[in-house]
């Protein structure tokens, strides 16, 4: 009875780390769709201060409602200019829970905008930016052995806080733009295992996005395509997401909408009852916003398409925003995140 109540334990941890696999494992701020809902500077550094207000904004993110040690996510963030210098400031704060493991973390963020532009209404600007932060990572064992001593399980409560720093920089041209940043760059360990069921120290992953905005002259609509792929160094897993944006303009702000399709390039490998199979993880999520005055209210859910999951609920993620200290758009395009 002990050993299978602890081996059932460990396979609703090895379920919900799957289940999250690109997206949540221990090694700083998790990656979902969020960046999605007006935020990209969540998981790229050189956006803080890039738009023509400073923002505010927190999300709070559910999956599996009902199911006890469901992952979930919380963050706040802020940034802006530092008056009208090329220099900005920005800070995250977050907490998230996957299972028995969680991490809470906080970073600061300076970023410095270079503009290249021939007149003031032309938008060709090069970003860069630095973020640096703590995060704690906890592994919650005591509860594995209520039912008695089991020799592969150590029972406490394992904790491990480190410094790391994140690098990345933007490119905006006119419509276009497209962002590169490298996070946890330091090697420092956190909880963290790999396939072989090793730790390693190696947290380093990359971020690559860019997308286009298109309109027709004096349309009230544009549409936003958009890609982001990321790879983890240490493990070498990749996955890409495959966005599409829609936006309409209205007398009170914006109306907005889109669809995200996440994929891995790895499969994660399980048992049949005849033989081992292996599945890529796939996400659809649709997202719904609007920006009304200076605030901002969007939904988003998303639903995990395999074959084999721990629970057949998606994610649902509200993100809250308040734009302040704006000036008049400078520049003569149609771009959602800097005008």
């Amino acid at each position: 009875m002990r050993i299978k109540m602890s081996l059932e334990k460990l396979c609703l941890v090895g379920m919900i780390l799957l289940g999250s696999k690109f997206a949540t494992a221990q090694e700083g701020l998790p990656i979902y769709s969020d960046y999605l809902t007006d935020n990209y500077y969540l998981i790229h550094p050189s956006m803080a201060g890039v738009a023509n207000c400073s923002k505010i904004r927190l999300t709070g993110r559910q999956q599996w409602f009902g199911q006890d040690e469901a992952p979930s996510l919380n963050t706040i963030s802020i940034n802006g200019r530092l008056g009208d210098s090329p220099s900005a400031l920005g800070a995250i704060a977050f907490t998230d829970k996957n299972g028995y493991h969680s991490q809470t973390g906080a970073y600061a963020t300076y970023a410095h905008h270079l503009m290249f532009s021939r007149n003031p209404i032309d938008l060709n600007m090069l970003s860069f930016g630095l973020s640096a932060g703590f995060i704690q990572y906890k592994l919650d064992e005591t509860s594995f052995l209520a039912d008695g001593f089991d020799p592969i399980i150590s029972g406490i409560e394992q904790s491990a806080t480190n410094f790391n720093i994140d690098l990345g920089f933007s490119y905006h041209f006119i419509n276009f733009y497209a962002h590169a940043t490298v996070k946890n760059v330091l090697a420092n360990e956190g909880i963290n295992f790999n396939e072989q069921g090793l730790s390693y120290n190696n947290l380093r992953t990359y971020l690559f996005s860019a997308g286009n905005v298109f309109n027709k002259l004096g349309s009230e609509m544009s549409y936003e395509p958009s890609v982001m792929y990321m790879y983890r160094e240490a493990t070498n897993e990749s996955l890409v997401d495959v966005n599409m944006k829609v936006y309409r303009e209205m007398d009170f702000g914006k109306l907005w909408a889109g669809l995200s399709y996440r994929r891995s390039f790895d499969g994660a490998e399980f048992l049949n009852g005849t033989g081992v199979s292996s599945q890529k993880l796939q996400y659809f999520t649709p997202l719904l916003g609007v920006n009304y005055n200076d605030f901002v209210f969007a939904y988003t859910y998303s639903y995990q398409a395999n074959s084999i999951v721990f629970n057949n609920g998606g994610f649902h993620q509200l993100t809250l925003g308040y734009n302040f200290n704006c000036v008049k758009e400078k520049y003569e395009c149609n771009c959602p995140s800097v005008n």
